[in-house]
This record gives C-alpha cells, structure tokens and sequence, in this order.
C-alpha cells in the first residue's frame, strides 16, 4: 500500500443551515451505559443535508425518531473529491479516507486490463445466487484497509456476526469488509451473494426470500403519500430525466411489459426500500444478532434515493416521497429492533455516502450560474492537445468522471517536453465548467494549507487507479448529458446527515464541523474497538461516559 501524508482536515465555507424542525435539542451528559450488543449502521445513498433541514418537518416515523432522539450532527461533510457510492461506503465503513483505502470511484480504468473494472470486481469469487444463475463475481479485494466489522470480528471476537444488504453490490460489499456471515444485494434480477463470503446461499436468506417472493406483474402503483400541496417546489420540473417506462410527473405504475422491466421500476420505487428492512429484520431475528457473546454488526443502505435522485433531482416530488416512505419504513424496523434486541441494547448511526448537484436547467431558470460539462468537447480538445505536443495519434485511454487516464507512455513524453503539460491542463481549462485540473504527481503529498479543490483531490488520489489528470467541476456544474449527479468537492455533495442514537446516547443537536469518516472509530470506541489507521476521530458527544 502506498505510504501518503495524512493531510488534516481545514476550515471550509459552508453553507448557512436553518432547521426545518421547530425545535432545539440541547446537549445532556452521557450517561453510563453498557456497551451495546448490536451495531447498526444505515446509509441512505444520496442523501443531501439539507433535505434534514428542509424536508424533516413532514417526517414523523424513523428518521424523525433518529434526528429528534439522537445526536444529529448538521455540519458533517466528506472533504475529498470523488463523491462517489463506493468511496463514500468505504470512508463510512473503515474511518479512512479513498487515499488510504484506494476506493477512487465506483469504477476505474485499470491500465494492465485496458479496460473499465468496478469497484468489486474479482472474478476469482463467483456470485452466488439466490434465484436463477447469475454471472461475474465480487469481493473486497480492492479495500485497501479493514472495516470496523472487520475490526469487531479481529478483536471481539470471530464469533462476532457481521450482516450487509442493499440493492448495490459496491455498498453492501464495503458496508462489510471481508467476511460477513450475510452480505446480499441485487443482481441481474435476483439477490445474490459471493463465494468470497459463503459457500453455499445463506439459508436465513434463501428462507426470507423463498417466503417473500417479489410478484412482478401484481406490483402496485407508486402515488404519492400526501397531497401534492405538501411538497415543496414542483412535480414534472424542467431538466428531470424520466426513467424508461416512467412520465416525469406522478403516478408511476411499477408493472412493466416483461418481468425484467417490473424489476427495473421496483428497484427504484420506495417499496424497494421497505423490502430491504423487512429482510434485515428478519436476519436479526433468524441468526440472533445481538445475543452473542460479543457484539454484533448489521449494516444496511438504501440505494433508491440514489436511483430515483439521478434522474427526477433534489427538488422533485420523487425525492420527497422516497424520504417519507423511508421515514415509515425505519419506523417499522427501528420497533422490530426494540423488539429483537432491546431499545437501549443496540446503537444505530445514519448518514449518506454523497449528496447530490441540482439539476442544471432548474438552477438556470433562478439565474444561479450552472450548466452540463460537454464531456464530448473535453475529449476531443484533450485529443486535439495532446496531437499538438506528441504527434497524431490515440492518446486518451479513458474519462471516468473526474479521473482522466492518457494511454501509456503519454504521461511520462509530455513531461519530457517543455511546457507540454501547462499547455494540456490549459486545454482542460477552457472547457466550460471545469474550475481546476491537476495531474497525478501534483496530488501524492499535499499540506494542509494548499488551497482546498487540491486538499480535496489529494484524499481521493490513489496511485496506480486514479487519473493522470484530474479535473475539478465549477460550482453547479455536472458531467451527465440528463437529469443530475454528484462527485465534486462542492458542498452539495459533500455535506450529508450524520446521526447516533440508542444505547446511551443522549440527544443533542451539534454544528461544529464532523465527517462521516467519524462514524466507524466512534461505534467502534462504544464496543471497544479501534480502528488502525483512521482519518476520522471519536466524537465525544456520542460516546457514552464508562
């Protein structure tokens, strides 16, 4: 593993946070509390801050519970670049930050294969399905530094039961780290599962899904829960991106013309979600987290927020609606884990792994500057520089969100020609949109007083998968051709929820500046745990008094 400087984290403008809920929660002591039998972390993919501050007021079953009970931090941010599922699951799951635990992005090229890989790739560990055969196979291969799961199960004790789900392979794999006795997520229509971790299907599993068998073509219909006049902005907005199968504006019917396309709009409804719960619940109840000699890890995160955000945006009545659902919904399995394991045996923690740009042509009609990165042009001008300086030829192997890779060779001849490089960044410059570029050898070590755009694109730099170059996104600009995205430093991506509650922790509300890679040495120091080699710190006004 590359040894890096552990740039320390500085001050960062953030935005002004008013609070849609009426009231304040002060800080109270923390009392003596036993430690907690089970850790529980949920992660809502793409879950903005503000959607706290400016949706919570409506919220009236487990996220109000969580934010109304709990110690809420409204001023937690990921400080590094690629915002990004995979690398916000790994930050939240290990403490570190993509620089240490090499999670760059969702996917990335890797230069021996000549290709795009993700994430979890290896196919070495074939997937396990559940349902009918799947292919391909996914492990943690590529993580870099071990989870807190991984740590429990290190020094607890082996016996100490880790569980994962979600819809997304990357989330439930990096939630895990490397070895659960339960890590499932969706795949090619089915639930599945990888020989990395098990075997054979886990039967606690195969049993909740034989029992709750998903009837594709009697899937109901996705109205909205309250009326129309009881969310903000507007449905059907400009610039939103309509799934296929799907109308911009609501009802949206989830029976599609095969079985496949049922799935499809499934995945992306709120009812997605509420399945995924109902099938933590159960594996709480059926391999008895919680009762074990040490304690227990469940992790779970909720991807259709993500799914539904992409295309509809943070202002549409389908973001809204996935909270509230997902606000009934952890109502319901945050009373089956009082049930299961008792209500003060167990601590939970919420938070996201990004947040997400407004759409464009929304922001536009307000007369805030923003617009899409004509990704197209950037190729062709970066192609059309590098003949410039090299001589005709195919020097861009790939763009993969912010990282863009020269083929091999190209680097090392433009250093060797003067003032080539300064010409290819200036390239990249005059695209519209893109504030800053660095190339690799500018991020390897970077102090904490270098300007911030570097800071953060130095904490997602990973030798060897990140990008020859590196492009930064100007404010409100995104690099999708259709409805919205995330992965920039700027704070719409970078600030989500972050949220304790259970097992002794006293209520509060807290606005000094946290991150989410604060969340694993915090659980971790309320079971006794410590993480290695952590970015993130213990907050103390989680940690019960001992």
């Amino acid at each position: 593993m590359p040894s890096r400087s552990n740039p320390a984290r500085a001050p960062s403008p953030w935005l002004p946070i008013v609070s849609a809920i009426v009231f304040s929660l002060a800080a109270s002591p923390a009392l003596a509390a036993p430690r907690p039998k089970l850790v529980v972390v949920l992660v809502v993919d793409q879950m903005r801050a503000d959607y706290v501050e400016r949706f919570g007021s409506a919220w009236r079953g487990g996220l109000h519970r969580l934010f109304t009970e709990g110690a809420y931090f409204r001023n937690a941010a990921f400080p590094y670049l690629q915002t990004i599922t995979c690398a916000g699951h790994a930050t939240i799951s290990t403490g570190a930050y993509p620089y240490r635990h090499g999670m760059v992005q969702n996917a990335w090229y890797d230069r021996s294969a000549g290709k795009l890989i993700s994430c979890t790739n290896d196919p070495t560990q074939p997937l396990l399905s559940y349902g009918s055969p799947v292919s391909g196979g996914d492990s943690p291969a590529f993580l870099q530094v071990p989870t807190l799961a991984d740590e429990m199960r290190a020094q607890l004790s082996p016996a100490a039961k880790v569980v994962t789900t979600s819809l997304k392979a990357r989330s439930a794999i990096m939630l895990a780290g490397h070895a659960a006795v339960a890590t499932t997520w969706a795949d090619a229509g089915v639930f599945v599962t990888s020989r990395s971790y098990t075997d054979a299907p886990v039967p606690a599993v195969a049993n909740f899904l034989g029992k709750n068998p998903i009837a594709w073509d009697r899937l109901p219909v996705w109205n909205l829960l309250l009326p129309p006049r009881r969310y903000w902005f507007a449905d059907d907005a400009p610039g939103e991106a309509a799934p296929h199968g799907w109308t911009r504006g609501f009802p949206h019917a989830l029976v599609g013309a095969n079985a496949l396309d049922s799935l499809t709009n499934w995945v992306r409804s709120p009812f997605a979600d509420a399945y995924l719960a109902d099938l933590a619940l159960a594996l709480v109840k059926d391999l008895q987290l919680g009762r074990g000699p040490a304690a227990d890890y469940l992790g779970i995160s909720f991807s259709v927020l993500d799914l539904v955000g992409h295309a509809y945006g943070p202002r549409s009545f389908e973001v809204q609606d996935v909270l509230l659902r997902l606000d009934q919904t952890l109502g319901t399995f945050l009373t089956g884990l009082d049930r299961l394991v008792g209500k003060n045996e167990y601590v939970v923690a919420l938070t996201s792994d990004h947040g997400v740009a407004a759409i464009p042509e929304q922001l536009e009609a307000l007369g805030v500057p923003a617009g899409r990165i004509p990704v197209d042009r950037l190729k062709a001008g970066l192609e059309a520089a590098l003949d410039r300086e090299l001589g005709a030829g195919s020097h861009l192997a790939a763009v993969v969100y912010t990282d863009i890779y020269f083929a091999a060779g190209v680097y090392e001849k433009l250093l060797a020609t003067p003032g080539a490089l300064a010409r290819v960044r200036a390239a990249v410059l005059g695209v519209p949109g893109v504030s800053e570029a660095f190339f690799g050898a500018e991020l390897a070590d970077v102090a904490p007083y270098e300007p911030a755009a570097r800071r953060a694109a130095a904490l997602s730099y990973f030798p060897g998968r990140s990008g020859d170059m590196v492009l930064v996104p100007a404010p409100n600009h995104i690099t999708v051709a259709h409805g919205t995205t995330h992965g920039s430093h700027n704070d719409y991506d970078q600030r989500v929820p972050l949220v304790f509650a259970g097992a002794g922790v006293a209520r509060g509300q807290f606005s000094r500046r946290v991150s989410p890679a604060d969340l694993a040495p915090t659980l971790g120091q309320m079971v006794g745990v410590t993480l290695p080699r952590p970015d993130g710190a213990v907050l103390p006004e989680v940690v019960p008094a001992r």
